[in-house]
């Protein structure tokens, strides 16, 4: 069955903009710029370069010319965006013409603090680039995740479950110390047992979710979910 996801609506757009393709082409950009920060930082760009050169990135991405030569890529936006990357790295980049932040045409509102705070916080990586961005990109899709989790409880009033469980998503479920949680919770463990297993699923619903998000085929979703965990483990 096809499902609409944010990557087929900006697909099925084309080069025509519209509001609804514009939201979601946005809202991809917004969760996933990071990889791309991290992945020029780690081709030896200065911070002042990574950040001209992802800002200038978007704002000729963001004016639909992007789709052009780049068919075999579509099927997975995590690779059509680093692809499309590395095609206005090596050949659309002008350093006369470097637009400055905030500048140009369309833009994105990017954290470039915390992204330059972020990347001298992760350990030194001696892997390539490619690696490294799809490192950042599997743990900028498990930040959306949980936080799309922690929306879902603030809305439900079980915050304080979350803030207790969110620690014991992605561990086994025999490493997960209930009597801990429920004494903290003040709750029964038998309870809290039930609460956690749920939104344990809950998670794992949202997590291929937001991975079938990036697709144009959502029977891609654990093939995916595969190269993102072998992301995480290298």
């Amino acid at each position: 069955m096809f499902v609409t996801t944010r990557w087929t609506v900006v697909l099925s757009a084309g080069r025509k903009s519209s509001p609804q393709s514009d939201r979601a082409l946005g809202e991809l950009c917004r969760t996933y710029w990071y990889p791309l920060y991290a992945y020029v930082r780690r081709q030896g760009k200065t911070k002042e370069d990574a950040e001209d050169l992802v800002q200038a990135f978007f704002a000729r991405f963001l004016e639909k010319n992007y789709l052009e030569g780049l068919s075999a890529e579509r099927g997975k936006f995590r690779a059509f965006l680093l692809a499309s990357l590395k095609h206005f790295l090596a050949n659309e980049w002008d350093k006369s013409q470097r637009q400055k932040r905030g500048g140009g045409a369309q833009h994105l509102s990017l954290d470039w603090q915390s992204a330059d705070e972020r990347y001298h916080l992760d350990p030194p990586d001696p892997s390539s680039p490619e690696k490294t961005f799809d490192r950042e990109w599997a743990l900028a899709l498990l930040e959306r995740v949980v936080s799309r989790l922690r929306d879902e409880c603030a809305a439900e009033s079980k915050i304080d479950l979350f803030d207790q469980a969110k620690g014991y998503l992605m561990v086994g479920e025999k490493a997960i110390p209930y009597a801990d949680a429920a004494r903290n919770l003040k709750m029964d463990e038998g309870a809290v047992r039930v609460a956690v297993h749920r939104l344990r699923k809950r998670y794992r619903a949202l997590l291929r979710d937001e991975i079938a998000q990036t697709l144009d085929d959502p029977a891609q979703v654990a093939e995916e979910l595969r190269s993102l965990q072998v992301a995480l483990a290298s």
